[in-house]
């Protein structure tokens, strides 16, 4: 694990063994609202500023190196970093990797999909986002299912208006991404993200009607499909993190945090750049409008 300055504050739950607990509301007042734009920027930033060194030959641990140095710079808290034990700061997850792949010394090489997932603790409050990158050229399918995956996570968030049940979200995502025979993950969901990394509330990313919830103004929560090439059955490893398909199958992810506003949504997970993360080729980034 990472050393963290000690002026930068940890949430309640780093370190400890058990899950973290919340029962509150996933509704946020403005001022909450106005701390969680500022976190989502930090790690919006932290995710350009690591995937701008993507190229084969690097290690997934440098670009967990990258990230917690900005994320720390920021006096923000790498919100992964032992959180119910996970050792490092963000999740890369290549290929077949589904989500909560452990950062390690494995080289990138041409032709990767690789996932960044971070999120940073920053003022009590968390922004949590994800992208899918191209590491060199890639191909057509790997472009096409990454890019899919992107517009299926945004026609998720546009679906977003209070007084809908929750589940126009999982609805809206599966039958966008059957038109293209991509599978839906099911197990792991988007959340309520806020005041709490995980708050127990549950956005899933397929049709559930059961999932009957009233959208409200004012609640916060993650988007964050993974859709797969092939099955979306998956396995864990045995070091109690690493999700991977079981037929070996590619997967893509985006994720963004955003709030319901009274007419729909707003991200809050926006680079300082003002520019939304598109993933895709990371030699696009432009790292001078970031602080």
């Amino acid at each position: 694990m990472r050393r963290v300055p000690d002026s930068v504050v940890r949430p309640a739950y780093a370190g400890v063994p058990g899950p973290e607990l919340y029962d509150g509301s996933d509704v946020m007042d403005a001022e909450t609202v106005e701390k969680m734009r500022i976190a989502g920027e930090v790690a919006a930033d932290s995710i350009l500023i690591a995937a701008a060194e993507i190229r084969p030959g690097i290690t997934t641990d440098h670009l967990d190196k990258v990230a917690h140095e900005f994320l720390c710079d920021h006096g923000a808290y790498p919100a992964a970093l032992d959180y119910r034990g996970f050792p490092k700061s963000i999740c890369t997850s290549v290929n077949e990797v589904i989500c909560h792949g452990i950062p390690d010394t494995r080289p990138l090489e041409e032709g990767d999909l690789i996932k960044i997932d971070s999120t940073a603790f920053l003022n009590g409050v968390h922004g949590d986002n994800c992208a899918t990158f191209y590491v060199g050229e890639v191909s057509e399918e790997a472009k096409l299912l990454s890019e899919r995956t992107r517009e299926a996570m945004y026609r998720g968030i546009k679906a977003v208006k209070p007084g809908r049940q929750l589940s126009v979200i999982g609805r809206v995502i599966e039958s966008y991404a059957k038109r293209f025979g991509y599978d839906t993950v099911r197990e792991y969901t988007g959340h309520g993200c806020h005041v709490a990394f995980h708050s127990g509330m549950i956005v899933l990313h397929y049709d559930e009607p059961m999932l009957d919830t009233i959208i409200e103004p004012g609640m916060c929560f993650t988007i964050e499909p993974m859709l797969t090439m092939g099955s979306a059955r998956n396995k864990q490893w045995n070091d109690g993190w690493t999700v991977v398909t079981r037929d070996g199958s590619w997967c893509a992810q985006f994720e963004q945090t955003l709030v319901v506003t009274e007419t729909g949504t707003e991200i809050l997970t926006v680079p300082s750049s003002g520019e939304l993360i598109l993933g895709g080729d990371p030699t696009t980034i432009d790292t001078s409008k970031i602080a």
